[in-house]
């Protein structure tokens, strides 16, 4: 997850930027993300989101942005990430990890550049800072007084970070990449003197003086237009050296500019300790490196934090990330940029954890380190132990670098950890390694995948920036559908530079083919599929059957209890797999109690042989989920379904707390709930699709418009497939009243006709009421009330005989509706009392609400407005108290209707404001 304010403001998720909405929720956002971990008070969000008088209701307006960028951010398991959007009294934060703000990590960037002693490696800082701005700060939001300053403040640093790096280049000699970057800068900002200078300056020192001469011209006489000024004295300085043509010190450059480090430059050759067995020889700085990668790119964060990490005494560095995600190249390329503070060498060893060459043993590594470090072969204890201990003996008083590459275990580690305080060991490796981190206090870098900026850049780097700047989208594409893992994306360019005439837009069709997609991510010996092969294999066996299970989870998510399904396990055994699988990489622990598959680890694991039953246990499982769930959302509702016949019982069902848990639940599931019945559709598993459309039918009625049209047509058409009137029915009824809630009454008609007629046929009395008075819904729409009571007069009868209360009550309501509608006061009355004495004591609040404000109206329009008044400002307060918007707006507007209370109406105004929040 990344916070971004250098450029829009917008917040990064695995699964794509979150819909952040309207310009005023990403001011709110930003005036949080201003100030992390710090309380902004309401008064200052306000001024940040209006710059004249504030409405009455901001306070108002301001807490339902809160609410809405909350549920974004728990959508986006921000918890996860140690993110928390708080509220403190009269005031709110947003806590976070400071790392996850584009910010703070320029800020960072910048101020390390500006401590480097290397001109070269500050001149990297540089350009690792400036590449996290993505446009002008703070775009997108409310142009207030506030922000505009921030946004002024950000980007006053960003252009003193450009003269530093254009004078960094300058110090090493590139005046011509000086002039280009200063050139773009100037022209953005053709009144701020200080660039200008420093362009006449870079292009006097590349050679070119009439260019730097026009450009000293061209300021001169924008000063005098737009200010009435001459230019300063940085500029005329500038100036008379270009017009003199005058020769300085800095023309030739200065080649890296680095300050000596240490005694001699830190290369002075030091003496080792002597231990028992006899005497060392003195030794000149040793460096067992690979070369340094090449075209590596981006990963500005992570080589900040593993600086970090490797401050301190003695430390033990853990660079951890799944196979394929650049943890070897991250590390010596950060041990190439951080020589300077390791005077007395660098060691590296490939310990080979993760590879079917086998393991070096450790008294072969250590032999290896000594010779390094000057000790005879003679004098190389032949035990590990003691090689062991003479190498910790050796490194006390040294500062040196020890990288340890591919390391399985622990176990595997500690032998080579070096024994000197001013000493850095860097570990990488695919697993946790967690009993270093509780032994050795070693400190977790973790490596996720690239960005879409960082993935082009690599794939520029192998294929030119031309081919990669002519088709950018294609590059996106591409990059994401290598799931931003630089070994994949290597081998992607690799093909692409085999094959000069393909397009990158062409690559990315071949992949988009899920079934080859691994075959063409492999070349020769190398590949993404030999990658997670040598990962799986160092499974347990537990592990590995749940993750060739886990290939045929239709979702991005999955849980214990889903894992267990697919598996044919049991729950408590697929969250030890599953904990075992993400301390391997394989999967993402994204929240408490879920999992994440990456895009080529699935496809990789529905290679793997699962069995046929895989499937239909999953979809199971929702199905059984999903009838609890409703269970518990509508308690006194009739069951959706019966089971199918060959339904595969779950180990383990969830239990719900009520309706708020089963709604939460249903928030959280929602997407694997649609892929589930997709999944089941493509399998022609008819009997299942239809079921896992239908459980969701809670979530439906709570958020109707939220576009499930197409859902329900998969549904009626597995309904049909099967030639099962039940389904068809209740499917039917559905889709018929939700097309109603959308303004889709003549669509929705045929269908509602339909929905009676079979629900009678397969001898579902329930059915048949609930069709009937979703019905009566359209016919009402369309100015048919007559026909309309009658059909909910139908559905009391059939819900009155087959003793369902539920669903009386419901179509005594609707009754009431229509009568109200019909100006039938005395029989609205009536059916609202009766519908009211059917409720359970507990029932929601909503229904409450509904039933006293249809009361409430049939009251006013008999004439009794003070009993009426009465009802509606009480199914008001309960509808407000239980945060039921809809009924709230509908209540106050009846009242409006008779009273002309301006409290009244700012109460409605307000409710409809938070509906269209939530919207």
């Amino acid at each position: 997850m990344e916070f971004r304010l250098l450029g829009s403001v917008s917040v990064a998720t695995e699964a794509g930027d979150l819909a952040l909405g309207p310009a005023k929720r990403r001011s709110l956002l930003a005036a949080l993300l201003l100030r992390p971990n710090f309380p902004v008070p309401v008064d200052q969000l306000t001024a940040a989101l209006w710059d004249e008088e504030p409405p009455p209701r901001a306070r108002s307006v301001i807490q339902g942005h809160v609410s809405h960028l909350r549920t974004l951010l728990e959508t986006a398991d921000a918890a996860m990430y140690g993110v928390e959007l708080a509220t403190q009294g009269a005031a709110y934060a947003l806590r976070m990890p400071e790392s996850l703000l584009d910010a703070h990590r320029f800020e960072e960037l910048v101020t390390l550049a500006r401590g480097q002693r290397s001109v070269g490696d500050a001149v990297v800082m540089y350009q690792e800072a400036l590449a996290l701005w993505q446009g002008p700060a703070l775009n997108g939001v409310f142009p207030s007084p506030p922000l505009q300053a921030a946004a002024g403040a950000l980007e006053e640093l960003r252009l003193s970070a450009v003269e530093q790096l254009a004078l960094g280049y300058g110090k090493l000699g590139e005046h011509s990449r000086a002039a280009a970057v200063l050139r773009a800068e100037t022209g953005a900002h053709p009144l701020r003197e200080s660039l200008s200078a420093a362009l006449v300056t870079a292009l006097r020192r590349a050679g070119r003086r009439s260019e730097a001469l026009d450009c000293f011209h061209r300021t001169r006489r924008l000063l005098a237009d737009e200010l009435g000024v001459d230019p300063g004295r940085e500029l005329a300085e500038a100036y008379a050296l270009a017009l003199r043509g005058q020769y300085d010190e800095e023309d030739e450059g200065g080649g890296d500019g680095a300050a000596p480090v240490g005694e001699q430059g830190g290369a002075a050759a030091r003496t080792a300790p002597a231990d028992v067995s006899g005497p060392v020889v003195t030794t000149a700085p040793v460096d067992l490196l690979p070369r340094a990668p090449r075209g590596f790119h981006g990963r500005a964060a992570e080589l900040a934090a593993l600086s970090g990490a490797a401050s301190g005494e003695a430390p033990v560095c853990l660079v951890t990330g799944p196979a394929g995600v650049g943890k070897s190249s991250l590390v010596v390329h950060w041990a190439y940029r951080e020589r300077d503070r390791f005077p007395d060498g660098r060691l590296h060893v490939d310990l080979r954890g993760f590879s079917e060459t086998g393991e070096p043993e450790l008294l072969d590594v250590l032999r290896e380190f000594l010779l390094a470090l000057g000790v005879p072969p003679r004098r190389i204890p032949e035990s590990v132990n003691s090689a062991a201990a003479l190498f910790r003996s050796l490194t006390a008083e040294r500062r040196i670098l020890v990288v340890l590459d591919n390391v399985r275990s622990s176990e595997q580690a500690r032998p080579l950890l070096p024994g000197g305080a001013d000493c850095v060991t860097v570990v990488t490796s695919r697993h946790r390694l967690s009993g270093l981190i509780a032994s050795d206090a070693a400190r977790p870098v973790p490596l996720g995948v690239l960005g879409d900026e960082d993935s082009a850049a690599l794939l520029a780097a192998v294929l030119g920036p031309e081919r990669v700047h002519a088709e950018p989208i294609a590059a996106r594409r591409l990059a994401r559908l290598c799931d931003g893992l630089p070994l994949a994306l290597r081998v992607a360019a690799a093909r692409l530079a085999d094959q000069p005439h393909w397009t990158l837009a062409a690559m990315a069709d071949e992949l988009s083919d899920a079934t080859r997609r691994l075959s063409l991510l492999d070349a020769e010996d190398t590949g993404v599929r030999a990658a997670l092969q040598l990962s799986v294999r160092r499974l347990p066996p537990g592990a590995a059957h749940h993750f060739a299970h886990l290939g045929r989870h239709p979702g991005t998510r999955v849980d214990r209890r889903a894992a267990a399904a697919l598996a044919g396990t049991t729950p408590a055994a697929a969250e030890a797999a599953l904990d075992q699988l993400a301390a391997a990489h394989l999967l993402t622990h994204s929240a408490p109690g879920r999992w994440t598959l990456h895009d080529l680890v699935r496809l990789y694991a529905r290679g793997m042989d699962a069995g046929p039953d895989a499937l239909p246990r999953v979809l199971d499982h929702y199905i059984a989920t999903g009838l609890a769930a409703a269970r518990a959302a509508e308690q006194d509702g009739e069951p959706c379904f019966e089971l199918p016949r060959d339904f595969h019982p779950p180990a383990e069902v969830r239990e719900f707390d009520g309706r708020d848990a089963a709604m939460d639940w249903y928030a959280a599931e929602r997407e694997d709930l649609i892929l589930a019945a997709g999944a089941a559709d493509a399998a022609g598993l008819h009997g299942r699709t239809w079921r896992l459309v239908l459980a969701l039918w809670p979530l439906m009625v709570w958020r109707v418009l939220d576009g499930w049209t197409p859902l329900l047509y998969t549904a009626l058409a597995a309904a049909r497939a099967d030639s099962d009137a039940y389904a068809q029915s209740r499917v039917l009824a559905l889709l018929g009243w939700v097309l109603t809630e959308e303004g889709h009454t003549a669509e929705a008609l045929p269908h509602l006709e339909e929905a009676p007629e079979l629900a009678a046929r397969a001898g579902d009395p329930g059915g048949e009421a609930t069709a009937l008075i979703n019905l009566s819904l359209a016919q009402a729409a369309l100015g048919d009330v007559e026909e309309a009571a009658e059909g909910c007069l139908r559905a009391v009868d059939i819900a009155r005989a087959t003793g369902e209360r539920h669903t009386e009550r419901l179509a005594l309501y609707h009754l009431t509706r229509h009568q109200l509608d019909a100006k039938q006061w005395q029989s609205a009355l009536a059916s609202a009392t009766e519908a009211s004495s059917l409720q359970a004591p507990d029932a929601p609040a909503s229904t409450r609400a509904l039933l006293l404000a249809a009361a409430g109206e049939a009251l006013v329009g008999l004439g009794d407005e003070i009993e009426g008044v009465r009802c509606l400002d009480e199914a008001a307060r309960d509808a407000e108290a239980a945060g039921y918007d809809d009924g709230a707006v509908r209540a106050l507007g009846a009242l409006l209707r008779v009273t002309d209370d301006d409290a009244y109406r700012a109460r409605r105004d307000a409710a409809r404001a938070r509906l269209a929040v939530g919207a």
